[in-house]
């Protein structure tokens, strides 16, 4: 299949996602009907390479059906992205581990991102795994849960890293081996189910251990495979909010063609701020939109020439992903805005997207830190250091 058929098939799942969103909210979690029709479908499997069965996608064609579904339901969209990010370390593992893990029709990993508790001491054949993580959206619907730990010796002290290796590894184990605790009571984003989840001495097989990002360990030559994890995810969550704010700017303008204020002679549609404000959102979300897509394409056309991203594409790529997600963000606010009080009540197409954008733009790739250390290495200052 081409990515349009899986855009085809985002979208065709419209119509049973926002059919479920409101039972999802209350459960926290992804109906497990919605799960199933994600499988077959094959969402999860978008950027697993295609010696496993995946459709190894580019980076803008992914973003492309995470907006498509995040139009309908943002939590699905955000669920899919985050396992999409997961899977490609399947191209840092060796291929019969990479088959046991992902080769099941229903597989899906997850994890949370780094923290100080994670703790991986070797032992002979592995490593016993202690600490506890964080948002690991779509923990209750996955098979297998991921850990970044440092590696520590028996005195309890870290162990430096090899130069130009990743600081930590991540370790896999089945879902079932953590003690998983529910922590997600939440503004937005209810439905993705970030549970915290931990582990203690947890052992670990070295087959199961992978170095995120480490080209030296890299399995796959695919230009996929070039992009880093933490580029994955900012694209992926910029989609989120894309889709997010293409849905809410789409409800707004059926809302004004219909809607006469409180006190107004005439529907909304009438009032020339209301079409200038139309205007510039639309104008916005197309732009942001464009310089996602168009960046993501250039840096993947520079891998297909067989070389790494050049500093140049990743710095375009952080401002692309984070500056998306805060236009979104301003689209969606500017229509609650308009909207008045109908935006509050949650029958309405506004409310739940108003909490979700707010969820999206508080994680940690939309801060401006993120934009703060692209525009340091625009500036000329040392590029040691800055994550882009």
């Amino acid at each position: 299949m081409n990515a349009a058929d899986y855009i085809d098939r985002a979208r065709s799942l419209a119509p049973a996602l926002e059919r479920a969103a409101p039972r999802m909210e209350r459960e926290g979690q992804l109906a497990p009907e919605i799960v199933t029709a994600l499988h077959e479908a094959g969402l999860y499997r978008l950027l697993l390479p295609r010696s496993l069965g995946g459709a190894e996608l580019a980076p803008a064609d992914f973003v492309a059906v995470i907006e498509a579904i995040a139009q309908a339901d943002a939590s699905t969209a955000w669920c899919l992205g985050q396992a999409g990010g997961c899977a490609t370390a399947a191209a840092y593992l060796e291929p019969a581990t990479a088959r046991a893990v992902f080769g099941p029709r229903d597989a899906v990993l997850a994890w949370g991102p780094p923290n100080r508790s994670g703790r991986a001491q070797p032992v002979d054949g592995g490593y016993l795994v202690s600490g506890t993580w964080q948002f690991a959206s779509g923990s209750r619907h996955a098979t297998w849960l991921g850990a970044h730990a440092a590696r520590i010796g028996p005195d309890g002290k870290p162990i430096p890293n090899p130069p130009g290796r990743p600081s930590e590894p991540t370790l896999l184990f089945p879902r079932a081996s953590a003690t998983i605790t529910d922590t997600w009571q939440v503004i937005g984003l209810k439905a993705t189910g970030s549970d915290t989840y931990a582990v203690k001495d947890l052992f670990v097989p070295a087959s199961h251990v992978l170095q995120r990002d480490d080209a030296a360990t890299r399995h796959e030559a695919g230009p996929l495979y070039r992009f880093t994890n933490f580029q994955l995810y900012g694209a992926a969550f910029a989609g989120v909010a894309l889709g997010i704010a293409r849905a809410v700017q789409e409800s707004f303008i059926a809302l004004a063609r219909d809607k006469t204020p409180f006190l107004a002679a005439s529907v909304l549609r009438d009032n020339p701020a209301i079409q200038l404000q139309v205007a510039e959102c639309e104008a916005r979300l197309r732009a942001a939109r464009l310089f996602l897509l168009n960046t993501l394409r250039a840096a993947y056309e520079e891998a297909a020439r067989g070389g790494e991203i050049s500093l140049d594409r990743r710095v375009a790529l952080r401002l692309a992903s984070t500056s998306a997600t805060h236009q979104a963000k301003e689209v969606v606010d500017a229509c609650y805005q308009a909207a008045g009080a109908t935006a509050i009540f949650e029958a309405n197409p506004f409310e739940r997207r108003f909490r979700d954008i707010h969820a999206v733009a508080q994680q940690s790739q939309a801060r401006a830190s993120q934009l703060e250390s692209a525009g340091k290495i625009l500036l000329g200052f040392d590029t040691l250091g800055y994550a882009v």
